[in-house]
């Protein structure tokens, strides 16, 4: 007598469907919050950049009083390198000559032609070009008078400047 040996192994159709249709649903959830938290990233790190470049402008401005140097700092990018390089040259207190300190420990590259969340310079004035709208968010280090006030101030839209500054 012979035996026969039924193995079976494998899928069936309707197993292999339902698996389909759950990856097909996990896909549709995940792959719009993954872009969306690529957008907030750089929205988190233009804040972070906005937050440094205060507190570098507030350092440098403090540091030239305590010198005695009034002179205003009318650039953060005084080399033309990136976004925020070098502070414009101070007025060389002491028999000094003048110098220029670096903004951030980093360069921020300026944007390419068409780019999105990225930083453009053209002192006194800096824009970021938000990644989602592609909208300006313009910020200045005059006040409104064209005195230097060693602010970096948000001078764009509310709404925008909302967004990048709380």
């Amino acid at each position: 007598m012979k035996k026969t040996l039924n193995m079976s192994s494998g899928f069936t159709l309707l197993e292999v469907i339902f698996v389909i249709v759950i990856i097909g649903i996990l896909a549709g959830v995940a792959i719009p919050k993954l872009a969306a938290t690529r957008d907030d990233a750089e929205i988190a790190k233009a804040k972070s950049t906005i937050a440094s470049v205060r507190a570098a402008l507030s350092t440098e401005r403090q540091l030239r009083v305590l010198r005695g140097d009034f002179t205003p700092i009318t650039s953060l990018n005084a080399d033309g390198a990136g976004a925020f390089t070098v502070f414009s040259l101070d007025g060389g207190v002491g028999g000094n000559p003048p110098v220029s300190r670096p903004v951030l420990g980093n360069t921020v590259p300026i944007c390419a032609p068409g780019g999105r969340a990225c930083w453009n310079a053209a002192a006194p004035v800096y824009t970021y070009i938000l990644p989602i709208s592609g909208n300006l968010v313009t910020f200045s280090i005059q006040d409104a008078g064209g005195t230097y006030s060693g602010q970096f101030r948000c001078t764009g839209n509310a709404n925008d400047c909302r967004l990048l500054t709380q």
